[in-house]
């Protein structure tokens, strides 16, 4: 017998679970029965490729014992099993659990955190909600000796060799005294059809029941064992569409998702001709918890004639539709595809490029309330791909949506061109960190004043990246406004006219900023704001930033043009002034100002605001 401490993110897990984690017990059913799906999956994959197995006369199932008088109920399956070190990687290290993952996850709401668990592949820890002791007593297929885990859950467990015939697991759990409902044969059977009814092998129920023999005095009661099968035991994803109904597919899905929520969409396809395949994908209402990290769990199950052969492969759909949920079953795939045929195999190239245009055709054609979730939840992962996937670049523009200057809520690319100019064919937008302060940019004024929708972007280390490289929308320019003319009723002879007029203040200007900005000039874009800065768009680094924000490398800053505007007072006052300190402090305060508005932090914060209290006094 061997001692071991369970790692310290396990037994903060182990805490939680026991004294926490309460709001939804019964999905430790629907976890271990899972667990004993996909170690069934494993071994079903290697007895038909590993000639060492093939021989063997076995046919996958789920075994569920219930046992009234010890007050316990086993899980048990004919499955791969575990070796000793299995044990130890996979139930006391943090290993492939992603536990560290699930427990930077928790949000302290008891009902949310249960749905994380099996979304994290920590699983198995959630029978410590209903459980005293726990044994896993497992035979790995191929070894010899078999083991037996043991803990109560409160810091330590055990692993002892022990004698078992046939690979696979069984677990045994000795419910805690107020767990006795998890002894009935109703309730066991109501939480496997919930989220188990489509496990593609059988559920086994064995229990107790009393059968009376016998009428009047002569009538005796006996206990009879009883077995039945309480799941329908097929791969939902192989039966007809016709034949099946919304909520069979939901049911499916929460096998799937290990949680209680409906899916916002779903789609079953089978294809056939030259390659043969059927695909049953979802999209979940709520984004996983990993969206966003590298090490993402893919959540795409790859099957082979029904056979399961993977769940990690992260190249069965594009990197931006990692958040879709479901499964590919090919009919042309060899059993025994390596990961590395997996990455290169024509077959799966042309599934993977069916399977993507066809889930983006169902995004687009989400409504009102559903389309509203959906890019809340996905919006900026659908930019990724907008970036990435240039076959399919198109549709993705007409899923994706952008906040607007003149409209509420979220708009589309669509959107804009139905009310847009149709002779000059711009699409305008503005990128930024801070919605508040896009809105509320110099820039915007002129394009206010004309009534010309823009369109605010304000995620910005991704928009940056993403909306240059559009370039033409439907034969529409996508178009920065900081990069360009505003609109103005101004001709250019009289723009020109501007320019001469104040050359002597924008030469006096540039003089105190120095290498600060790049150039000082008279602007016709603003109507309320005396000055404003924007990017010079000829200069090569304004491109460059692009590239280096795609490397992840620290951005060159690009040198900022500062614009006056000729009829706002302020700078009609500051051209009278011969110069002197007031004269440069008002040259400073008008860049420091105009970069406070765009989101930009002035260069000397305290010089700024030593600026504005000297002016502020002398006004007063």
């Amino acid at each position: 017998m061997a001692k071991h401490q369970f790692q310290t993110e396990i037994g903060q897990l182990l805490k939680l679970m026991t004294h926490s984690l309460y709001s939804n017990k019964e999905i430790f059913i629907r976890e271990l029965v899972s667990n004993s799906s996909d170690a069934i999956d494993k071994f079903n994959y290697l007895q038909l490729t590993d000639e060492k197995f093939k021989d063997e006369n076995w046919a996958g199932k789920i075994s569920i014992n219930l046992d009234e008088e010890d007050n316990s109920l086993t899980i048990g399956d004919n499955g791969l099993g575990m070796s000793e070190e299995d044990l130890i990687s996979h139930l006391g290290t943090i290993a492939k659990s992603g536990t560290k993952s699930f427990v930077e996850s928790l949000t302290g709401d008891a009902k949310k955190d249960s749905n994380l668990i099996g979304q994290f592949g920590v699983g198995f820890y959630s029978v410590f909600m209903v459980a005293e002791q726990v044994d896993v007593i497992t035979k790995k297929a191929g070894e010899e000796q078999a083991y037996k885990f043991s803990t109560d859950g409160t810091g330590e467990f055990e692993i002892t060799p022990v004698t078992k015939e046939s690979h696979g697991t069984v677990i045994y759990v000795k419910l805690k005294e107020e767990e006795k409902e998890f002894l009935g044969k109703w309730r066991i059977e109501e939480v496997v059809k919930k989220y188990s009814n489509h496990i593609a092998y059988p559920i086994i129920l064995n229990h107790t029941v009393e059968e009376t023999e016998g009428e009047g005095d002569e009538a005796t009661t006996k206990k009879v064992k009883k077995s039945e099968q309480i799941n329908v035991a097929t791969a939902l994803w192989t039966l007809p569409k016709s034949s099946l109904k919304k909520e069979e597919y939901i049911e499916f899905y929460k096998t799937l998702s290990h949680g209680d929520d409906e899916p916002l969409t779903y789609l079953h396809n089978k294809v056939e001709g030259a390659n043969e395949f059927t695909t049953l994908f979802y999209i979940p209402k709520t984004a996983p918890m990993d969206l966003y990290r590298a090490d993402y769990q893919s959540n795409i199950k790859l099957y082979v004639k029904r056979v399961f052969i993977t769940d990690d492969d992260k190249e069965l759909l594009p990197t931006y539709l990692r958040f879709v949920k479901g499964i590919i079953d090919s009919e042309d795939l060899p059993l025994n595809v390596s990961r590395e045929i997996l990455q290169e195999n024509r077959i799966l190239a042309n599934i993977k490029q069916n399977a993507t245009k066809k889930i983006l055709q169902a995004i687009k054609k989400l409504k009102d309330e559903n389309a509203t979730i959906f890019t809340e939840q996905y919006n900026k992962v659908i930019k990724e791909g907008v970036f990435q996937d240039h076959v399919n670049k198109e549709l993705l523009l007409e899923i994706v949506r952008y906040k607007s200057s003149t409209e509420e809520g979220m708009v589309s690319l669509d959107d804009y061109i139905s009310r847009g100019d149709s002779e000059k064919k711009e699409i305008y937008y503005i990128i930024g960190e801070d919605e508040k302060v896009l809105r509320n940019s110099p820039l915007l004024e002129a394009y206010k004043k004309a009534n010309i929708e823009v369109l605010v972007l304000d995620d910005k280390e991704i928009d940056e990246i993403v909306t240059p490289m559009i370039g033409i929308f439907k034969e529409w320019s996508l178009k920065d406004i900081t990069t360009i003319d505003a609109p103005d009723s101004k001709t250019d002879e009289e723009k020109e006219e501007l320019s001469k007029e104040f050359k002597a203040l924008t030469d006096k200007i540039k003089e105190v900023l120095g290498e600060d900005v790049k150039e000082v000039k008279t602007t016709t874009r603003l109507t309320s704001s005396p000055s404003c800065v924007v990017k010079d768009s000829s200069d090569p680094m304004a491109g460059m930033a692009h590239m280096f924000a795609q490397m992840g490398q620290p951005v060159p800053e690009t040198p900022l043009i500062l614009e006056i505007n000729p009829e706002h007072e302020m700078i009609k006052k500051l051209d009278k002034l011969e110069g002197g300190d007031m004269f440069a402090d008002m040259a400073w305060i008008l860049l420091d100002s105009a970069k406070l508005s765009e989101g930009l932090e002035p260069k000397d914060k305290s010089a700024f605001a030593s600026r504005v209290a000297k002016i502020a006094t002398q006004a007063i």
